[in-house]
């Protein structure tokens, strides 16, 4: 009966010892794909940050090729008010020109 025993108690500590061994395969294997997984993720989330920065980027040059087309409509705003007052000033010395007697008629100073 001694020997029933030992054998039970032998068969049950392999059955155990193989349950461990499979145990420790299956997390084993879990390991890897939880460190895989943790691997894409990390990669998944450098792609989201370089995606924000590049968006950041875009409203920051749109953000300037706004305030650069305003600029540019103030200027032309500017050269308009130029250009009337330079024909403005044209007119009055044309103006002025026919009313007086032309230098050219007068006698010379000499």
């Amino acid at each position: 009966m001694a020997k029933k025993s030992s054998d039970s108690k032998d068969a049950f500590l392999e059955s155990q010892t193989e349950l461990l061994h499979a145990l420790k395969e299956c997390t084993d294997a879990q390991t890897k794909a939880s460190q895989q997984l943790m691997d894409r993720m990390d990669k998944l989330l450098s792609l989201f940050e370089e995606a924000a920065k590049q968006v950041g980027e875009v409203e920051s040059v749109e953000g300037r090729v706004n305030a650069l087309a305003t600029k540019l409509e103030s200027l032309l705003d500017q050269n308009k008010s130029i250009a009337q007052g330079l024909i403005l000033l044209e007119k009055y010395v044309r103006g002025k020109t026919r009313l007086e007697p032309s230098m050219e008629t007068s006698k010379p100073l000499v």
